[in-house]
């Protein structure tokens, strides 16, 4: 059984049965007869849907935002900016899917050749919690305007959400079996990228799964794309502006109660100004409003389980026993957790080691602009860095430095519709998101006519 349970209050909202073999028998068989029909879809009425997929999520935005406070805890102001980023994924898909999927002339004096972007069948999306809506439209719909169709498989805690983004596929107007979702739980999750109708995964989620996942695609010779979080750095050095600093910070790392995994973990502090930012960053946490998902004051809600609360309460009080401070915060009420800072944070404790997934936050000390790479890249992650100084040209000069799949200069890391999206090491392979998002599924086939 999956079960959805309201992390604010403990109550069960709804179970519902995994699939029987024969339903996804079904589904599988379904989603390969219809890509045979999706692909040969000119372009123009796959974009209809994308964007009527769109105009649809932002009609019901506030529903869909009530669903997910409901079923993982998400501050309702939060949900609906993510329903309204999916509606823009959307919106810029259709709007660069033709530049992005047009032929590459390689053509010479002696002959013609090009190569075309065909899709490669069904697509699997294995996806997480802690952005339901998001973290799904950001693979299937790349995949489906490219031709291919997809088949989700949503975490656990989150089957509503699941069954509301299929009814928003199907009255968006997409042929039946392009867009599927099979309700089972990570343990079939190999068996399904092994099934010769799989084309191609695409997986967000932990490290351990990315790996169980990568093995399976492997075997199979299969594409695959991984995004398994980061333990992001956020780096302030003497020069920055403090006041914006500590404002981007706020939010890059307690923006979805701590749950992203692109959010700033590590506060990599220039000795000149640690104190001043640690005593302005307590002040702001202070501030910050925590309780209640369903209040549109709320910033910081309850962890989407139990067990995650629990979890990170075990990672900073194993980092103070190995000598860090609390310097806020530091509480924890079943799923819900105050925003927490530790101090004197050092490599070797569990707060900089592990990827933290809440509110919490951890500071380091360094002298010089060097250390600061050294202990960014002290992380076997590399999803992006954020760098805070008013020495641009010098942060460029470095960027090549950072082990990262992005770097951020004077601004929080973020995902945006029109940029690759990825990291390097234990980060995962692969991108989304961009042109190479749109590319991740497509065979690239060189076509050359003689003369």
């Amino acid at each position: 059984m999956l079960h959805s349970i309201n992390p604010f209050t403990g109550e069960l909202i709804a179970s519902r049965p995994t699939d029987a073999e024969l339903r996804i028998e079904s589904v599988l068989s379904t989603s390969l007869k219809a890509f045979d029909a999706w692909r040969r879809v000119t372009l123009a009425q796959r974009s209809a849907c994308v964007q009527r997929l769109g105009q649809l999520t932002v009609e019901r935005a506030t529903e869909l935002a009530n669903l997910m406070a409901m079923e993982m805890g998400k501050p309702i102001a939060q949900g609906k900016a993510e329903l309204l980023k999916c509606a823009a994924l959307c919106r810029v898909a259709v709007e660069r899917a033709d530049a992005w999927l047009s032929h590459e002339e390689l053509g010479t004096a002696e002959r013609t050749a090009f190569v075309r972007h065909d899709p490669l069948g069904p697509i699997l999306g294995i996806m997480p919690w802690n952005f339901p809506f998001w973290q799904v439209y950001r693979f299937a719909v790349p995949a489906l305007l490219a031709g291919n169709t997809a088949i989700l498989k949503h975490a656990s805690n989150v089957s509503l959400c699941a069954a509301e983004i299929e009814r928003l596929f199907l009255e968006a107007g997409f042929n039946e079996g392009v867009f599927e979702v099979v309700y089972v739980t990570g343990s079939r999750a190999a068996a399904l990228v092994a099934d010769y109708r799989i084309a191609g995964v695409s997986l967000t989620g932990s490290e351990h799964a990315g790996s169980v996942v990568a093995a399976a695609a492997g075997k199979a010779i299969k594409p695959v794309v991984l995004e398994l979080g980061g333990s992001n750095a956020f780096i302030v050095h003497e020069d920055a502006n403090l006041e914006r600093a500590i404002d981007v910070f706020l939010k890059a790392r307690f923006q979805n109660s701590g749950q992203s995994c692109i959010a700033a973990k590590r506060l990599l502090l220039h000795d000149p100004i640690h104190d001043a930012f640690i005593d302005g960053l307590i002040q702001r946490m202070s501030d910050v409003s925590t309780g209640d998902p369903f209040s549109s004051q709320t910033f910081i809600g309850p962890l989407a389980r139990i067990d995650l609360a629990e979890e990170l309460e075990s990672q900073w009080m194993r980092s103070v026993e190995a000598g860090a401070r609390v310097a806020c915060g530091g509480a924890r009420k079943d799923a819900l957790v105050q925003p927490t800072l530790l101090v004197n944070v050092r490599p070797g404790m569990p707060a900089f080691e592990e990827e933290t997934f809440g509110p919490l936050a951890v500071a380091t000390r360094y002298s010089r602009f060097d250390e600061a790479v050294a202990l960014s890249n002290a992380s076997r992650y590399g999803l992006g860095v954020s760098v805070f100084s008013e020495d641009t040209e010098g942060v460029l000069a470095r960027c090549g430095d950072f082990a990262e799949g992005a770097v951020f200069i004077n601004e929080m890391v973020y995902s945006d519709p029109e940029l690759p999206f990825g990291g390097v090491k234990s980060s995962g392979i692969g991108r989304e998101l961009g042109r190479d998002g749109m590319l991740a599924f497509v065979n690239r086939k060189t076509v050359v006519v003689g003369r």
